[in-house]
């Protein structure tokens, strides 16, 4: 392998040609897996769906491997960017721009137009795209494939083929790997194969279960309270009310421990199927996230807004179900909502009391997020009826957070805007459950990414290639902690850092969040300063 590798460091362009035919016949192998795809779109009579299906998807894979192998393996280890920003696909060029309309344009057929890509209708057959995912799906659930088994399949294929490709390039960074196989374990298992053999299950007279991701927590599955998801998993007998019980278990028990040990991490960058394609298949456009100060702002505004949006129109759906008469219900409506409004003052209360220094102004905004739903919950009290909520259709209510944020942002704008504006465009600007962890992280979480000052050359590596947008590198050159609540954990920036100036870490929460202040003559003492930090 040693004579194959190029080890040139000439700061002049050593290779002759960008793609060398190894990699040509990669892009090729590959374009043909997807050929096969997009020709099912004009109804082809295809004689055998499922070996044209499997043609598919082994070509893409294939394909990527190849290209990855001879991209990765004939260079030395480390991280390879070299000339991001002057590819047009990776630099927001032409090829960008017409990624991110097919993408886009994909997303909305996908969430809005199904039967263009063959999806039957009021029990009609499937055809072109659909009809030919149809084999795979009979054989996993024993049911015609549907434009979600189709997303399915494919995002679960990118994350595998590209997942491949991250860990060459990081084949230096045992943590890189590690959550990647992560990822890639949690979408093929949890997220795609679990869901389709539970569809199997309800084949069963004694099963009616909801199958979906089950490691989507919520707030991100809006849908674990809905009234199909409560009666299915109810009336599954003992596995349903223990799917039930393990999903609430996990939102207030599991995941605020984990958070607290390991941080936001543990989930957005080790576990969720939307970071698992952003680090994978968008791990070309990480540099295109934006770090201007503005972004930022627009950032924490849009991100809580969509948080206190579905925290709201959780406690809404569930208020529908509910009925005044306490001999009926043991939980009625008004206590219900007197409950929540509780519980939302104590964490308020205790934020404001044992961290309002570390808040900072960011308490200001903390407290209108707190007010707008405690009115909401007055006003629902106030306008609630059975069937309405805010004078509304309490089945309209519940769609329009499943349709403007669980489809138009997370999918349209949240996946076909990688070309454009970097691969966590949703978890940085509308992933509510990365509003709700990041907040934890804040707060009580053990984990930091620290830095040492003295050795920081300042290179801005760490700045370009964080996907979050945070300017990593003003915190490295004063030797600070970085303690944000949009940090993911990723340790790309570590990664790719020339002085190993990074390290994520866990540790005592004193000294976690240590700005650098002016230090004058004999104030403190300076050991003990550092100590701590």
């Amino acid at each position: 392998m040693s004579g194959r590798v190029n080890y040139s460091m000439s700061l002049a362009k050593p290779d002759a040609k960008d793609v060398t035919i190894k990699q040509k016949i990669g892009v090729a192998i590959g374009t043909v897996g997807l050929l096969i795809l997009i020709l099912t779109l004009f109804n082809l009579d295809v004689l055998n769906n499922g070996i044209f299906l499997t043609a598919s998807l082994v070509l893409i894979t294939i394909g990527t491997i190849i290209y990855a192998n001879d991209l990765y393996l004939t260079k030395p280890e480390g991280i390879k960017n070299n000339g991001v920003w002057f590819k047009s696909i990776s630099s927001r060029g032409i090829l960008g721009w017409a990624a991110g309309i097919l993408l886009t344009g994909f997303y909305i057929v996908l969430y809005f137009k199904a039967e263009l890509l063959g999806q039957g209708v009021n029990g009609a057959p499937n055809t072109g795209l659909v009809a030919l995912f149809d084999p795979l799906s009979l054989f996993l659930s024993g049911r015609p494939a549907s434009q979600w088994f189709v997303y399915g399949t494919l995002y679960t294929v990118a994350i595998i083929a590209f997942g491949y490709k991250f860990i060459l390039k990081y084949r230096h960074n045992r943590y890189q790997q590690l959550r990647t196989v992560s990822v890639m374990f949690f979408q093929l298992g949890f997220a795609y194969l679990i869901p389709e053999f539970m569809a199997r299950l309800n084949e069963r007279p004694e099963y009616n279960l909801p199958y979906y991701d089950l490691k989507s927590m919520w707030p991100l599955n809006y849908y674990l309270f809905d009234g199909w998801s409560i009666d299915g998993l109810i009336t599954s007998g003992n596995l349903g009310i223990g799917m039930l019980i393990f999903g609430v278990v996990t939102i207030f028990v599991i995941s605020p421990i984990l958070t607290y040990k390991y941080g936001k991490r543990w989930y957005c960058s080790w576990v969720c199927g939307c970071g698992g394609l952003a680090e994978t298949a968008g791990d070309s456009f990480r540099q295109l996230s934006s770090k201007k100060m503005s972004a930022w702002r627009i950032e924490r505004w849009l991100i809580h807004t969509v948080m206190v949006f579905s925290i709201i129109m959780t406690v809404a759906m569930v208020y529908t179900y509910l009925g005044n008469d306490s001999k009926t219900f043991w939980l009625t409506k008004g206590f219900f909502l007197a409950a929540i409004g509780i519980i939302l003052t104590a964490i308020f209360a205790l934020v404001m009391i044992f961290k309002r220094n570390e808040l900072g102004k960011d308490a200001k905004y903390g407290a209108i997020g707190y007010f707008v739903v405690i009115a909401a919950l007055v006003g629902m009290y106030l306008t609630g009826t059975t069937d309405h909520v805010f004078y509304i259709p309490s089945w309209e209510l519940r769609s329009v957070y499943g349709i403007y944020i669980g489809a138009v942002f997370s999918g349209v704008i949240g996946t076909g805007f990688y070309p454009i504006l970097g691969n966590r465009v949703w978890c940085r600007f509308g992933c509510p459950m990365a509003a709700i962890l990041g907040f934890q992280q804040r707060m009580f979480s053990k984990f930091r990414i620290t830095t040492n000052g003295g050795q920081c050359i300042s290179c801005g590596n760490c700045s370009t290639y964080c996907e979050m947008g945070i300017d990593v590198r003003s915190y490295a050159q004063k030797g600070e902690n970085i303690v944000r609540s949009s940090c993911v954990g990723c340790g790309v920036c570590s990664a790719v850092c020339p002085r190993g100036v990074l390290k994520l870490e866990n540790g005592a929460q004193k000294g976690r969040i240590n700005p650098t202040e002016v230090l004058l003559g004999n104030d403190v003492n300076l050991m003990e300063l550092v100590n701590q930090k």
